[in-house]
């Protein structure tokens, strides 16, 4: 399978170098030749809208995406209002930040009704979407490892994914391919096929052996187990042709410099994805 011959389409997105603040990451981008970031709403509060949206526009960095959305289901009708709120925030902070994808962490049960949180989170989608279209912001879901299906998402493969963005135009709701999150599934390459002109963001890491930690263990592109390039090939052939994002929660990546991680970055992403 043919490797990746240049950083074009490479990003860095924000939580890799999570100690690093918004000028310094975009710094580091800038040094290390990288043309794209994904940007964390956290960050950009940090720094404020106006000043990050300043900072990579004047950097010419083009940002990837914005993370993250989502968290639909609550305990109460009140509390899903104030997440709808919080969600349409989102998309207005995507459009200025000059982003065309909003990428959805549904979020968890707040009991044990996993079924009617799923039915909150298409809810809620549909009431989002016309929104988001307004803005020229695609809503991109992103299903995650079944494991965080009792504290960060119900949603949990590529079929419930395709399953809530179906129901829409593919301008306006999508799927968000992580390789950490749905690279175990047998049904994967054929629901990639399936999201043919409906993937709106492909995501890398590696599946540590041992998983050192259920958050904070994502390894660095050919530190496990994750047939990157093929599935990277797989997008492509369902039409993906954008940016990659390399997201890696790890404290030992975290740790190191901007300028060293950057570096390794590049290396692996040559080698293997």
């Amino acid at each position: 399978m043919e490797p990746l011959h240049n950083f074009d389409r490479l990003s860095l997105n924000q939580i890799t170098t999570d100690r690093l603040n918004m000028r310094e990451a975009v710094d580091c981008c800038v040094r290390a030749g990288v043309p794209w970031i994904a940007l964390w709403r956290h960050k950009v509060a940090e720094a404020g809208l106006a000043a990050s949206r300043r900072l990579v526009r004047d950097a010419g960095l083009r940002v990837s995406s914005l993370c993250r959305g989502g968290y639909f289901p609550a305990a109460t009708a009140e509390e899903r209002k104030a997440r709808l709120d919080d969600n349409r925030r989102a998309v207005e902070e995507a459009a200025e930040l000059g982003t065309d994808t909003l990428v959805l962490v549904c979020g968890p049960a707040p009991d044990r009704d996993i079924d009617y949180a799923r039915r909150t989170v298409a809810e809620a989608i549909a009431e989002l979407a016309p929104f988001a279209r307004s803005h020229g912001v695609k809503l991109g879901i992103e299903p995650l490892h079944p494991m965080y299906a009792a504290e960060r998402s119900v949603v949990n493969t590529m079929a419930q994914a395709l399953a809530l963005a179906e129901p829409f135009a593919p301008d306006d709701v999508g799927v968000v391919v992580d390789a950490f999150h749905v690279w175990w599934d047998p049904e994967l390459y054929a629901q990639i096929e399936r999201a043919k002109g409906r993937i709106l963001g492909f995501h890398v890491s590696d599946w540590i052996v041992p998983v050192p930690d259920l958050l904070m263990g994502r390894g660095m592109m050919g530190d496990g187990v994750i047939e990157l390039r093929r599935m990277r090939h797989a997008v492509e052939a369902a039409g993906y042709a954008g940016p990659i994002e390399v997201e890696i929660f790890n404290r030992q990546v975290w740790d190191m410099p901007g300028d060293e991680a950057l570096s390794l970055i590049k290396d692996r992403y040559l080698k293997h994805v």
